[in-house]
């Protein structure tokens, strides 16, 4: 009998899940605590996300010799990916943080910050601030965010400052 997957132990992500804005990462396959200490942490204003998946197409590979056509792995794309934050009606908010152009890293932790657990780390650009405007809704400003180079996906947290959480 085949060995059954490990049961995963299910979790409801608001509350856990972290998410960064990190201006500097020298290695992104290893960013370093006092890296993602620099960072500020977004998930507190955070209303919606979008996107942050990346995707691989297929390459069909046909002979002539096989009526069947296999297929191999091809290019890698991210999704289209934005963050969605609450306005502040003194215009105190996020503007100030992800202006248009600025370049950086976000940094998703989706079981929390825990040390040995694994975080994405995607390259990005802001590409813009756009407001979303509804009538019965609370205001909020839509970051919207180009995925420069490919994210580094499952890289291991890093311990704190004196090997602490």
């Amino acid at each position: 009998m085949a060995t059954p997957i490990q049961a995963s132990v299910r979790y409801y992500r608001r509350g856990i899940t972290r998410v960064l804005w990190v201006p500097t990462i020298a290695a992104p396959t290893a960013p370093t605590r006092a890296e993602l200490d620099a960072g500020t942490a977004l998930e507190g204003e955070t209303g919606a996300m979008g996107g942050w998946q990346t995707t691989s197409e297929t390459v069909a590979t046909p002979a002539l010799g096989s009526r069947f056509t296999p297929v191999v792995g091809g290019a890698i794309t991210a999704a289209d990916s934005s963050l969605t934050f609450w306005a502040s009606r003194d215009g105190d908010d996020v503007r100030a943080l992800l202006v248009r152009e600025a370049s950086g890293f976000i940094v998703w932790m989706d079981e929390g910050d825990v040390p040995t657990q694994t975080m994405d780390v995607y390259p990005v650009t802001v590409t813009s601030q756009a407001k979303v405007r509804e009538l019965d809704s609370a205001a909020q400003i839509m970051c919207q965010f180009a995925i420069t180079s490919e994210p580094r996906e499952n890289v291991a947290i890093p311990a704190a400052a004196g090997g602490g959480a």
